[in-house]
């Protein structure tokens, strides 16, 4: 009895999918025409952004839909990501969210959407490495003199950051996790002025993406003390990592994913894989890559929601032992 009952609930299960395929399809067919409306909850200008455009001419071409990309702004990203999530399952609305999307539950004190039931992870495009830079007048030059520095001079030291919860604050809380040491730290209004203010020593250090202090680093304004991935940039060959220069649990990492709303068939969920797969290797998609420093991982949809899952706990993690609140 038991046996029959499974293979009917499995039949009914099985069923339902592809009804739901079917109809899916049907949509498609009647939507070959319209564009995909690929979201973006950051700024125009943003390394999200800059990725966003660059493969949307070629995954355009995959998936036979010309590709709108448009920057919905605000709370962190929040408004734009509600949007996607409350789209019509119709596949004509995706979004390409950051490694915010796993922080902001953290941050907020609610948000109108779940951030992983609420969601269709797609692929995993990228990691965007970040660099511990220091002023040039702060008298270490490597980690390890940092931290021997750090430690005999407790709550001396000041590290900067885009924002309060920000991957950036983040990656700087992750250091003083790992390593015991006593740092003050001030939040920016973005990275810009961050940058001035650490070349200028109104902060003596930070964690900033590669692609935005690489011209400074090679300059000579800003010294580079080690990457936080596990393994070195090719934007930045002779710089160490953390895990080289004393830290060896540390590693961290910015990324970007292609989400669409939750229950996109796994059909299309594949179908869409497989173009950004095509997209992140073109000729348009590999420039813009290799100058924002970026890592391709293109994790498919096997593997993205647990992706999603590990990071929220990672993330959530530090944002409360930070105490970074923004309500």
């Amino acid at each position: 009895m038991r046996a029959y009952s499974l293979r009917k609930a499995i039949s009914v299960s099985s069923a339902t999918a592809l009804l739901a395929t079917s109809l899916f399809a049907a949509a498609q067919s009647s939507n070959a025409d319209r564009p995909i409306r690929l979201v973006v909850p950051l700024a125009a200008g943003s390394t999200v952004d800059a990725v966003a455009r660059a493969v949307a001419p070629a995954f355009g071409r995959a998936t036979d839909h010309p590709i709108v990309v448009e920057n919905v702004v605000g709370a962190g990203g929040i408004p734009g990501t509600a949007q996607i999530v409350k789209a019509p399952k119709d596949g004509l609305t995706l979004g390409m969210v950051s490694s915010n999307h796993v922080i902001n539950p953290g941050i907020y004190k609610s948000i109108p959407y779940d951030s992983m039931k609420d969601i269709t992870p797609i692929a995993v495009l990228a990691t965007v490495p970040v660099v511990l830079v220091v002023n040039n007048a702060l008298p270490v030059k490597s980690v390890k003199e940092l931290l021997a520095y750090a430690k005999a001079n407790p709550g001396k030291l000041n590290y900067g950051s885009a924002g309060n919860g920000s991957v950036l604050h983040l990656a700087g809380e992750l250091m003083v996790s790992e390593t015991g040491i006593d740092m003050k730290h001030v939040p920016y209004r973005g990275t810009g002025p961050l940058v001035t203010d650490l070349i200028g020593g109104q902060v003596q250090l930070a964690f900033v993406s590669i692609s935005q202090v690489a011209p400074q680093i090679k300059a000579g304004a800003l010294r580079a003390l080690a990457v936080s991935t596990p393994a070195r940039s090719a934007a930045l060959p002779d710089v160490p990592t953390m895990m080289e220069s004393g830290v060896p649990k540390y590693s961290f990492d910015a990324w970007i994913a292609l989400i669409g709303p939750a229950g996109l068939p796994k059909p299309v969920v594949d179908s869409y894989a497989a173009a950004m797969q095509e997209a992140l290797v073109s000729p348009e998609a590999r420039n813009v890559i290799a100058g924002q420093g970026l890592t391709v991982l293109n994790t498919g949809p096997g593997l993205a929601p647990a992706f999603f899952e590990s990071e929220l706990a990672k993330h959530q993690k530090l944002v409360k032992q930070s105490g970074a609140t923004l309500d």
